[in-house]
């Protein structure tokens, strides 16, 4: 199967190993795209786990997020920008027939010696 995030690679040479092991993530931008390819696979697991503790969502939030997930047409990611700590991207889907994008720039920090997802900015 090729990556959610990236379909030149396998997701087996990419974000699996993320999915797996959130230690092995090196970089905001690597953390990023397998938080992308955890939406398409609708692994809320792993989206709970790569988020900050501080505003990881809910368990009505995982459900709501599982469900809306697993109802949109994930369509491409595109990485703008990223910075030691940001990454800027548009990710690309389909809802209800029309087509719509996320656009955020996002801040990551370490917790617990690992790269999570803290914020929009």
């Amino acid at each position: 199967m090729n990556c959610p995030c990236n379909p030149s690679n396998l997701y087996e040479n990419c974000c699996k190993r993320a999915h797996e092991e959130i230690n092995s993530v090196t970089s905001p931008e690597v953390l990023m795209r397998s938080r992308y390819s955890a939406f398409v696979l609708a692994n809320v697991d792993y989206l709970q786990k790569s988020h900050h503790n501080s505003s990881r969502p809910s368990k009505l939030e995982k459900r709501e997020i599982l469900t809306w997930t697993k109802s949109v047409e994930w369509i491409k990611l595109e990485v703008l920008n990223n910075t030691k700590n940001t990454v800027e991207f548009k990710a690309y889907f389909r809802e209800n027939g029309s087509l719509n994008f996320i656009h955020e720039n996002s801040l990551f920090v370490k917790e617990n010696g690992h790269w999570v997802y803290k914020s929009a900015l």
